[in-house]
């Protein structure tokens, strides 16, 4: 077992080591390594496949489970989570338990189960994706120190004033669409982050992928899409479209 830990996920505050690991497991079955920067858990995970292991383990929050994933993609490796980021949004799609003590209890005899990946430019995505404001907001995100709910809810209220939408052009089923949309989120998972979800009929193994479109909208409805989305009703939305494709 391959353990990659990024020790600044959750935002520096979680409490795993490597003696702790230790204490769950066989000193001679584990090897235990740090990430220092973004896209050093990918290059660890490679690194990691030399030695032929049966389990690699991301220890982090979605960007490192993203980066370790990928390397992972049709090997016979398994993929293992320990949940220690703010968003957590793949464990939780999972059913994991955040709980850190729990989450190694459930590695040391959990089941084994496939997943879906998406790509976009030829590279994978395990949870979601999104081009429009939803990106933005990532963007914004993803930049903030202390990341938290509310920090999610300040980048949101953010882009609502500032984004403009660009014309996309969208392709399925044989049929094209010219849209000018504000959101195009689409999603292997259940949930973004935090708890938060704009595709709750998602699923992780049906094969199918799901996509979320809004729509340019006002102002006040874009105040009530951000309610929906912190109610947990955004099926109600009624500007927004969910589609599922393969």
């Amino acid at each position: 077992m391959h353990f990659i830990i990024n020790p600044a996920s959750g935002n520096g505050r979680h409490s795993l080591t490597e003696a702790q690991l230790r204490g769950h497991f066989p000193s001679d079955t584990i090897k235990v390594e740090f990430t220092s920067y973004r896209g050093h858990a990918s290059e660890l995970a490679k690194r990691a496949l030399e030695d032929k292991p049966d389990y690699v383990i991301a220890c982090g929050g979605d960007g490192t489970v993203n980066e370790v994933a990928s390397c992972l993609i049709s090997t016979d490796v398994i993929l293992g989570i320990l949940p220690l980021g703010t968003g957590n949004g793949l464990a939780s799609s999972l059913g994991l338990p955040l709980d850190l003590r729990q989450s190694i209890e459930l590695l040391r005899g959990g089941k084994v189960s496939p997943i879906d990946v998406g790509t976009v430019n030829g590279q994978p995505f395990f949870s979601n994706m999104g081009i429009s404001a939803d990106a933005q907001v990532v963007k914004r995100y993803d930049a903030i120190k202390g990341r938290s709910l509310w920090g999610y809810v300040k980048s949101s209220l953010l882009t609502a004033f500032q984004y403009r939408p660009s014309e996309t052009i969208f392709e399925y089923r044989g049929h094209q669409e010219k849209l000018l949309p504000f959101l195009f989120f689409i999603s292997n998972a259940q949930e973004m982050g935090q708890g938060l979800s704009l595709t709750p009929r998602a699923s992780l193994n049906d094969g199918l992928l799901d996509l979320f479109i809004v729509p340019e909208i006002n102002f006040i409805e874009k105040a009530a899409l951000g309610i929906h989305i912190l109610c947990r009703t955004v099926p109600k939305f009624k500007k927004g479209r969910a589609i599922q494709l393969r």
